[in-house]
């Protein structure tokens, strides 16, 4: 019996290596090869095979996991996922907004075109309810909260599962909340204003608990609203004027306030980090609050900042006039070898290539009505097969 399917499985992956190219494997003339013979394939080493299969483009492996038992579980193989996802996926600037009641626009970031994703691509996220919200993303994986049933929901979409996190409290204000990727898992990050004093609430998804943090309202402050850059295991926060710079410990809940030296004549400042690797800083300079210049630093071994880029004079009064000197409308993440600086109030994306070292701006989406609100919120969304929520 085993067999016979394994026979019939290497006949249909023989069918589909006519067709099938891996889109960085050109091969002008597949059309005109046979197909391979199923004994050929049959006798493969299985390490052989399995990489052959990873060069397959998604869909095309979705389709032969029905023949065979092996193909099905290499879905669950970390090595076979990290082949695989090297190549296979595309990653996307998803934007949430409140006029996109069924769907997300995508902007595809390597081939620089739109496309759409349904909101009711999971069962535990209602499509075009008001109490639904996209909080933050990571690794190939989103964060809903749903309101209405006091709870968040982590949701693979590629995968289209997703798990509901029931409110630590009720009820429950929440402010700043960040989804953070770690090894087996990830955690979720957020502030809770509810509590007296300030609390910092962290959920781990490896043990499905959530812990309680508290005297950083010393540190931090009681007025807060920017977001966190994760950067080495720790959350990296500005503080009001005059700035200064906290940290997070993720692991153990210590806060620290750090003797990292400030440039002088900051009117904003906002962080971002790569990930674990560099941590980046953008502000404004000037003073009384006006903003004359944008410049970006990057996070020194030495412990301090050096100035990467000015962003070009005429890229950063069109800036200026978009937020109104209103710094609090502006934030920013990092998104495939790109900084993202975007404002509420604007459905245009200002973003800085570091592969070229230059400035752009991305179009309004063409999804988008002419006459748009404000509520303009960007996401760096990059698929990831082996996500696990």
């Amino acid at each position: 019996m085993r067999t016979r399917e394994k026979s019939r499985s290497f006949k249909y992956l023989s069918k589909f290596s006519v067709t099938a190219k891996h889109k960085d494997v050109p091969s002008p003339a597949a059309s005109l090869s046979p197909g391979m013979d199923p004994g050929i394939w049959s006798q493969l080493p299985p390490e052989l095979l399995d990489h052959v299969l990873s060069l397959l483009p998604l869909r095309t492996f979705f389709n032969l996991r029905s023949t065979c038992k092996h193909f099905d579980s290499l879905l669950y193989s970390p090595s076979f996922v990290s082949k695989h996802s090297d190549s296979s996926f595309s990653s996307f600037l998803l934007l949430a907004h409140p006029q996109c009641f069924r769907q997300f626009p995508l902007y595809d970031s390597a081939l620089g075109t739109w496309r759409s994703l349904p909101i009711s691509v999971s069962v535990s996220v209602p499509s075009a309810i008001p109490s639904t919200a996209l909080l933050s993303t990571a690794n190939g994986l989103v964060c809903f909260s749903l309101r209405n049933s006091c709870s968040f929901v982590v949701c693979n979409l590629l995968t289209k599962s997703s798990r509901v996190i029931e409110f630590p409290y009720y009820p429950f204000a929440f402010e700043l909340l960040t989804l953070v990727s770690v090894p087996l898992g990830y955690k979720i990050f957020t502030l809770f204003p509810g509590s007296s004093p300030l609390s910092a609430l962290v959920f781990d998804s490896r043990d499905h608990s959530w812990r309680k943090f508290d005297n950083f309202e010393p540190i931090l402050g009681d007025k807060h609203r920017q977001e966190a850059a994760c950067y080495k295991g720790r959350l990296y926060f500005v503080t009001p004027e005059p700035f200064s710079i906290v940290s997070f410990d993720l692991e153990n809940g210590e806060w620290e306030e750090t003797d990292i030296v400030m440039p002088e004549e900051l009117t904003f400042v906002r962080l971002v980090s790569d990930g674990d690797r560099k941590l980046y800083m953008i502000g404004g300079i000037g003073r009384n609050g006006i903003s004359r210049s944008l410049r970006l630093w990057e996070f020194s071994e030495q412990g301090n900042w050096l100035e990467v880029e000015s962003v070009p004079q005429m890229i950063c009064k069109k800036f200026m006039s978009i937020c109104y000197h209103n710094y609090e409308h502006v934030y920013c993440f990092w998104h495939q070898g790109t900084i993202c600086l975007c404002c509420y109030t604007w459905p245009e994306i200002l973003y800085y290539k570091f592969c070229r070292r230059t400035w752009h701006w991305l179009p309004k989406c063409p999804s988008l009505p002419e006459r748009w609100s404000c509520g303009f919120r960007w996401f760096s969304f990059v698929p990831e097969l082996y996500a696990s929520v």
